[in-house]
């Protein structure tokens, strides 16, 4: 490989991280959480990580969240028992989700998602 393409290669690893550490940085700069609300309209106890801590949300409950380090969510998406499939998302601050039944998914009536509301 020559001096260019290794230059090039770095460069860009350079600015990959430096994004990352960027947008990391204006959270920090901007108070460094993140404040959303989440209610579950399933039949389902959910037991989901937001930036890794785990909950478990009962039917028709609301909580509101304050997340240090993103407010990522993790979660089981597939209620059967066995089966696992997580789905994962960076929520918004001032956000209001609401986790639901999946009616788009044909076979599986007991799968959910969680859906940003206006």
């Amino acid at each position: 490989m020559s001096n260019i393409d290794t230059m090039l290669k770095n460069t860009s690893t350079n600015q990959d991280l430096f994004l990352d550490l960027n947008e990391k940085a204006a959270e920090t700069i901007s108070g460094g959480y993140e404040v959303f609300t989440i209610k579950n309209e399933t039949k389902y106890n959910l037991i989901h990580r937001i930036d890794g801590k785990r909950f478990t949300m009962k039917p028709n409950s609301k909580w509101i969240y304050t997340a240090y380090l993103g407010g990522r969510i993790r979660f089981d998406s597939d209620m059967r028992k066995g089966y696992i499939q997580y789905k994962r998302y960076n929520l918004r601050n001032g956000g209001l989700y609401v986790f639901k039944d999946n009616k788009s998914t044909v076979g599986n009536p007991y799968d959910i998602n969680l859906y940003r509301r206006a």
